[in-house]
């Protein structure tokens, strides 16, 4: 994952904390929904960027197998 989409993920996380917690302090449900649906969004993104990364790196495992150039 590129450090620029783990900063997007994390700022769209740390977005949505801060909008869930003015939304509860408030009184706001909308607001505070809101906020819950940014920071599970943000934590998906994250989790999917994490697994991409962790299948290309099992790919690449895979090919320097066959191709005698292991990393080990």
């Amino acid at each position: 994952m590129s450090a620029m989409d783990k900063a997007k993920d994390k700022a769209e996380q740390v977005i949505g904390t801060v909008k869930e917690t003015l939304g509860k302090v408030t009184g706001n449900e909308d607001m505070e929904n809101s906020g819950k649906a940014d920071k599970t969004k943000g934590e998906a993104k994250e989790a999917g960027h994490n697994l991409r990364d962790k299948a290309a790196g099992a790919v690449q495992d895979v090919k320097d197998k066959f191709s005698g150039s292991g990393r080990e």
